[in-house]
């Protein structure tokens, strides 16, 4: 029960806000309209952001209490989900964010858990504890949480397929936290399996509304949080792998991302359509299927992860 009333008082809340947002949108012309790289062929919602951010936000204030990991979520995430809420209002005006704004609060949020005390600061080996030096731990935290939100956000690319990936991560990370005696990892990993299956039913294919960037980033940008404080605190190389495994298809899309876009000689940060889904999509895969695929999997990484910290 500790865990079953957060879920379902996130999920609940998804499922109740979006007909209200959706509604809300469409009045208001928030809209992600088809375009050139576009997948969708009518005007989408892009307003999914707000009841993620809510659906995450109240309970974890109702039940998962002040801790440096939910001080690290409202703060750092609060500032992705602006930014992102602001970028999104763009898009629907058929505008560009500018890049570098973007790119400082993305900086800045990454740096907010060091001030709570959460890092990456040792590992335990065959030969006992192997601490960082300190500009180690804080340029492994900052990375990985720079890193997450954005590969939440190039995979959200196709319908269902980052709130799906979500949902299958967050109930290995929920898994691994009780095996591991972390309650309060355990509470935060239930609410976002609830937040991401409630959204799931209104984000898959044909999708009723999108998370937009400002759902996208807050999402990785949680359970970013969440295995830090999690998986990564119990400073084990298995305790490592279970989020980076669980996690496995959008760190191996960013991965082979940038590894075309710099042979091709493009900008890094250049949106296009060189992503898994896209390719997969070209050799003739539906929507459906190519999210089937993926959701096979992530699946597999995640159980492979949950086999590996029950060895």
């Amino acid at each position: 029960m500790p865990y079953v009333i957060p879920l379902l008082t996130g999920m609940l809340l998804v499922l109740l806000l979006i007909p209200f947002i959706r509604r809300y949108a469409l009045r208001t012309g928030f809209v992600d309209q088809p375009g050139k790289r576009k997948i969708h062929a009518r005007p989408v919602p892009l307003l999914g952001g707000v009841a993620i951010y809510a659906g995450i936000v109240i309970p974890i204030l109702l039940y998962a209490g002040w801790t440096a990991q939910t001080k690290t979520i409202l703060l750092g995430g609060t500032a992705l989900a602006a930014i992102g809420l602001i970028d999104d209002s763009f898009k629907t005006k058929g505008k560009e964010f500018p890049v570098w704004p973007r790119l400082l609060i993305y900086l800045a949020a990454a740096a907010v858990p060091l001030f709570f005390g959460i890092e990456i600061s040792a590992i335990r080996g065959l030969h006992g504890m192997i601490v960082f030096p300190r500009a180690v731990a804080w340029a492994g935290t900052i990375l990985w949480m720079f890193a997450l939100p954005n590969m939440i956000n190039f995979i959200d690319g196709v319908d269902g397929l980052a709130s799906g990936i979500l949902t299958i991560a967050s109930a290995a990370l929920f898994f691994a936290a009780l095996w591991q005696n972390q309650p309060e990892s355990a509470v935060l990993a239930a609410i976002l399996f609830g937040v991401c299956a409630g959204f799931l039913a209104y984000n898959f294919y044909p999708a009723r509304i999108f998370m937009g960037d400002s759902g996208a980033v807050f999402l990785g940008y949680t359970i970013a949080v969440l295995a830090v404080n999690g998986s990564f605190k119990s400073a084990t190389v298995i305790s490592l792998l279970v989020p980076v495994l669980a996690l496995g298809v959008p760190i191996l899309d960013t991965v082979q991302v940038f590894l075309r876009r710099l042979v091709r000689g493009t900008g890094l940060h250049r949106a296009d359509n060189l992503h898994t889904h896209h390719v997969l999509m070209r050799w003739g895969l539906s929507q459906t299927q190519t999210v089937a695929f993926l959701y096979l999997i992530e699946i597999t990484f995640t159980l492979l992860a949950l086999i590996l910290l029950l060895l």
